[in-house]
C-alpha cells in the first residue's frame, strides 16, 4: 500500500464517509486490530488519510469475500512485503556503493604500480617422441 499523510485530521463519521462504510464498522475494524486510529486528549478517534486507505483497502478485500481474519492476515503479508522491498532496495544500494569503492581501490592499486617490462628468455622446450612412439 502506498505511503499516505498521517496526520490524524478526520473523525470517525467522515472517515467510515469516507471509506464507505458505517462507523460502527470502523469501531469493530478497531476492536480487532485491523485499524488504530489517533485518539484526542478526550479519547476521540482521528483518522489520517493513511488510515483511509487501509480502511478502503479492508473493504476492497471483505468486498472480495476475505473475511476478518482473512484480510489481518493479507494486511500483514503486505506490510511484510513492504519491509522486505525496502530492505531489498538498502541492500542494493549498499551493494552499489561497495562495488563503487572496490572499482576505486582496484584503479589506485594500478596506478600506484610501477610498470616495468623486465625482458625474458625463452624457456627451453623439451621434445619428445609422438605418443604412438612412447607407448610402445
Amino acid at each position: 500500500m502506498p505511503r499516505h499523510d498521517t496526520r490524524a485530521l478526520y473523525v470517525i463519521s467522515v472517515a467510515a464517509e469516507l471509506a464507505g462504510v458505517h462507523p460502527q464498522t470502523l469501531r469493530i475494524y478497531e476492536r480487532k486490530g485491523l485499524v488504530a486510529p489517533a485518539r484526542t486528549s478526550g479519547q476521540s478517534r482521528r483518522y489520517s488519510e493513511h488510515d483511509i486507505a487501509l480502511l478502503r483497502r479492508i473493504q476492497d478485500l471483505t468486498n472480495a469475500g476475505v473475511n476478518l481474519a482473512g484480510v489481518e492476515r493479507i494486511l500483514d503479508l503486505e506490510a511484510e512485503r513492504e519491509t522486505a522491498v525496502q530492505r531489498i532496495q538498502e541492500l542494493e544500494n549498499e551493494l552499489v556503493e561497495t562495488l563503487r569503492i572496490a572499482r576505486e581501490m582496484v584503479e589506485a592499486a594500478h596506478r600506484s604500480h610501477r610498470y616495468e617490462i623486465v625482458p625474458m628468455s625463452p624457456a627451453p622446450v623439451e621434445r619428445y617422441g609422438s605418443r604412438r612412439e612412447e607407448q610402445l
